[in-house]
């Protein structure tokens, strides 16, 4: 029997949800759909889990450094990764279980569990065991999420290998990690297990660490990084795996006398791959791109009609802030009469290493390709008294302005609290103000953020 809805929303990841209660709450009669559990990769695999481990990395690390503190522990400092890991399930569980409950109270949703395929573009079959449920709607919204991609490297099907979401399962602290990919997901891992006492070793195969960034940016992360013992292989251009006995073994280039690492566990984090190959997206006539992204327009819709893409499934981000402003912009579309688009926002990221790297905008190379006349001002971290006084003044901070008229371009701060301070200025580029509205501002003594307008008082032309 056909099951008829006004919506269908497949996923549950941080656009769905809240498209849902919205939808929901208008009256319309919803179906949210979800083949594994609630809540996508934030809640699961991704930032909440993550940050946890980061924050118990954290404390390991603290704990380390305590003597330079004046404070004295009785012994060595040691982690246990079976309570660690469970603080991290407590907390992810809570956060999945939250949204669980929420779709299953709203009023006019009904929560379907199964693998969902389209039949038709308004048409989609659930998979649940043995049985199947085909529902109908005249709206339907995908959101479906990403995963690990997994690189066609020769020899790793011999070898066994972790990914971020098999990182989840790892209650024991591994003896050497390796770690394929020097990005941010294969950095915040390293540098945590590192913390909790792995050897590790960063393997990259360009010139040098998160390529999208600027390269002194790359190279301070780089220097973080190797100061807490951690070894990073560059240049690791011909990549291949073997086991030797109980350990893997990375051969990092295919010349005479090659490199090689042999380690006891290696993680894979090489980028992402959508979650569409198997949502019969071609029985729907949705198109995607060579990646596998569905391509969507500047309000989130599809090539047909009543269908929207929404989250990382759509190449236009992958990050849960994007995420949930899809949902903001196609729930001001559809309901708010207010013509939201993708292009409004400005890209804003983070990296949680320790310290963490925040940025807005533009880098400062892409800013000197666009062609601008631009001020500069960056300053150490050491110079800011709040990161001395806290013992973590590594980093620097970094703001770009267009010498014409004034405005933010990007910032990057790498350093303590950047993540949370890069927003005054985040701001400041969404009201198209000049940077002068906050050179003059007087903030608060002791913190990160009063040294942003003294910054802003000492641009600089870059020539």
């Amino acid at each position: 029997m056909t099951q008829r809805f006004d919506a269908i929303i497949i996923g549950t990841g941080q656009s769905g949800p809240p498209l849902a209660a919205r939808l929901s709450g208008a009256g319309m009669k919803v179906a949210i759909i979800e083949r594994g559990r609630f809540g996508g990769t934030c809640v699961n695999t991704g930032c909440i889990p993550t940050k946890t481990l980061v924050a118990s990395a954290y404390a390991a690390r603290l704990a380390q450094r305590a003597a330079e503190y004046g404070v004295v522990i009785g012994g060595p400092v040691s982690v246990d990764m079976q309570q660690v890991k469970a603080r991290k399930d407590e907390i992810a569980g809570r956060s999945a279980r939250g949204v669980e409950q929420w779709m299953r109270g709203l009023e006019h949703c009904t929560v379907i569990q199964g693998h969902a395929r389209f039949e038709s573009p308004h048409a989609v079959r659930v998979g649940m065991g043995g049985t199947s449920v085909l529902l109908e709607a005249d709206s339907l919204y995908i959101n479906a999420g990403g995963r690990a991609l997994v690189p066609p490297m020769p020899g790793l099907d011999q070898v066994p290998y972790l990914t971020n979401s098999t990182m989840m399962d790892v209650d024991t602290l591994p003896e050497h990690l390796i770690v394929v990919g020097g990005s941010y997901v294969g950095l915040e891992f390293g540098q945590m297990y590192r913390r909790f006492g792995s050897r590790v070793t960063i393997v990259e195969k360009g010139p040098r660490l998160i390529a999208r960034e600027d390269e002194d940016v790359s190279q301070a992360v780089r220097e973080i990084l190797e100061a807490e013992g951690i070894d990073v292989q560059l240049g690791a251009n011909c990549l291949s795996t073997r086991r030797n006995g109980a350990n893997v073994v990375v051969g990092l280039d295919c010349t005479g006398g090659a490199r090689e690492v042999s380690g006891s566990h290696l993680l894979l984090a090489v980028g992402r791959v959508p979650n569409t190959d198997d949502l019969g997206l071609d029985k729907a006539g949705v198109e995607t791109d060579a990646r596998g992204y569905i391509k969507v327009d500047e309000q989130l819709r599809t090539n047909v009609p009543g269908i929207w893409a929404i989250g990382d499934c759509n190449g236009r981000g992958a990050f849960t802030h994007t995420s949930y402003n899809d949902f903001e912009i196609v729930a001001a579309n559809l309901l708010d009469d207010d013509p939201r688009k993708v292009s409004d926002r400005i890209q804003a990221y983070a990296m949680y290493i320790d310290p963490p790297l925040a940025r807005v905008g533009m880098s400062f190379t892409e800013a000197k390709q666009s062609g601008r006349k631009l001020l500069v001002g960056t300053r150490p971290m050491t110079r800011v008294g709040r990161a001395v006084e806290k013992g973590e003044s590594q980093g620097f901070m970094r703001v770009i302005v267009d010498a014409q008229t004034h405005e933010i371009l990007g910032a990057m701060i790498l350093g303590v609290t950047g993540d949370e301070v890069v927003h005054s200025l985040l701001d400041v580029m969404y009201a198209k103000a000049p940077y002068t509205t906050i050179s003059r501002a007087m903030h608060i003594h002791p913190t990160v953020s009063e040294l942003v307008p003294t910054l802003l008082q000492e641009m600089r032309p870059v020539e």
